[in-house]
């Protein structure tokens, strides 16, 4: 029978912590290390200290204030570029053949998997979570039984996330994957993707026997990272059906599918693995042929202005450091850690800049009149391969480890490098090396525009 008292939360005092300012300095400081350059998550603390600290009105009116400042920064502005030029991506063109609007896409109601390394397992992962029956193939048994336990691992852990866990995903129902080292599965899927390693021949070995084995209709994808479309293509009877699909690593998690067409490729061909990239909740971007195509072929003059660096007095973590601290998630080094080493060490190998195939008497430092640093296959000849191996240009806690540790042994050994190339080593600051890193990034990027691979500055965004 008691009046309430005031219940309007606006009108309560804020309860005081012992020490609110030394709480929301800790606060600050984990945002800022967590935002890495991001204007929101730092104003959002300020809102908080003013909700904290001033009378209800001011603290609104001081959020305001602050929201004025977002909404008006070149931050919001990229964002909102970002945003939109995701969805432009999703119109696609290939430049003197076809468009999104003279092709219908085949949607894939089976799939099929070659290679369950890294990547291969990720993909699997990626179908089955988009409810594609897969077909998952190994050379061995002994290569597929290790495969499956890894993808069973991902699947767990992918499962554990959804709300329904283990039966949403359905894994362990052989109708929805099936793992085998039998090429005869093959013949009824829609779709299959190839991701064995680097390797052109390997690759076309196996589009020769896909071309042979799989339905008239089946799309042949490739998840070739740099390799030549067209000459995978000329192993098959059917190049209009061939494709590149290039996932980035881990496949399950990273939205980007780089979807590069051939010579042949049919616009049919296009508009399914599109459709793919969309059933796998996956940004698809279509763009021509040519080394690296576009992911890879702008990362590789930014990894090599860090590397350069390094040979000039830089370390890794340095590097690192100013490229995180403008805002990307991993700098080049750690990236490099990350994706494996030997994956660049067995293309440069291919190409002939390293190993057997190069010419007595090349230059250390020197390929085609172009400056070049042998420093990453000098690390790979060590066994150095990155966080497979516990050591890269970091050191980590065991093979498999993810936490990054300054080495002091590469300090080392880059000294004795420069020493051993008469290199002079000097101090260089985060400006210079952020300017080197992203210039270069930049500049290949204008020439792939230039010849055409990507239709629009969007794409390569």
């Amino acid at each position: 029978g008691q009046p309430l008292g005031p219940r309007r939360l606006s009108l309560q005092p804020v309860p005081e912590l012992p020490d609110t300012d030394a709480f929301l300095r800790a606060a600050l400081a984990k945002v800022k290390r967590q935002a890495r350059g991001c204007l929101a998550p730092e104003l959002c603390l300020q809102a908080v200290r003013a909700a904290c600290e001033l009378p209800f009105a001011e603290g609104v009116r001081r959020e305001r204030e602050l929201f004025a400042v977002l909404r008006g920064s070149g931050q919001a502005r990229a964002l909102l570029y970002a945003f939109l030029a995701e969805r432009a991506v999703r119109r696609w063109a290939a430049p003197g053949r076809a468009s999104r609007g003279s092709a219908a896409p085949q949607p894939p109601r089976s799939a099929a998997v070659i290679g369950l390394g890294t990547m291969g397992r990720g993909i699997v992962t990626s179908l089955v979570k988009a409810n594609i029956p897969v077909v998952a193939l190994e050379q061995d048994l002994e290569y597929l039984n290790k495969g499956r336990e890894a993808v069973m691992l991902l699947l767990e852990r992918e499962a554990m996330k959804t709300e329904g866990g283990t039966q949403t995903l359905d894994f362990h129902n052989p109708a929805r994957l099936q793992f085998t080292v039998d090429f005869d599965l093959l013949r009824d899927v829609d779709l299959v993707i190839e991701a064995v390693f680097e390797n052109m021949a390997l690759k076309k070995e196996i589009f020769h026997k896909l071309s042979k084995i799989c339905k008239p209709g089946a799309l042949l994808c490739t998840n070739t990272s740099a390799l030549d479309i067209d000459e995978i293509a000329s192993a098959t009877s059917r190049p209009q059906q061939v494709i590149g699909t290039h996932f980035f690593s881990p496949a399950h998690v990273m939205r980007l599918l780089e979807i590069i067409y051939g010579r042949h490729t049919s616009a049919t061909a296009i508009a399914t693995a599109m459709q793919l990239a969309k059933a796998l909740n996956k940004v698809g971007v279509v763009v021509g042929n040519c080394f690296g195509f576009v992911g890879n072929r702008m990362m590789f003059p930014y990894v090599q202005q860090a590397v350069f660096l390094l040979e000039e007095g830089s370390r890794p973590e340095e590097v690192d450091q100013a490229v995180e601290d403008f805002g990307f998630k991993l700098g080049p080094f750690r990236m490099s850690d990350l994706a494996g080493l030997d994956v660049g060490w067995r293309s440069r190998k291919e190409q002939g800049l390293t190993g057997p195939s190069l010419p007595a008497g090349t230059p250390a430092r020197q390929r085609q009149g172009q400056r070049y640093s042998p420093l990453p296959d000098l690390l790979c000849q060590q066994g150095r391969f990155g966080q497979k191996s516990g050591k890269g240009w970091y050191r980590y806690e065991r093979a498999g480890g993810r936490t990054a540790t300054p080495d002091p042994w590469l300090h080392d050994f880059l000294r004795q490098y420069r020493d051993a190339h008469g290199i002079k080593s000097r101090f260089i600051d985060p400006e210079e090396i952020l300017e080197r890193c992203l210039f270069s990034l930049i500049n290949e990027g204008f020439a792939i525009l230039a010849e055409g691979i990507a239709s629009g500055p969007e794409h390569l965004d």
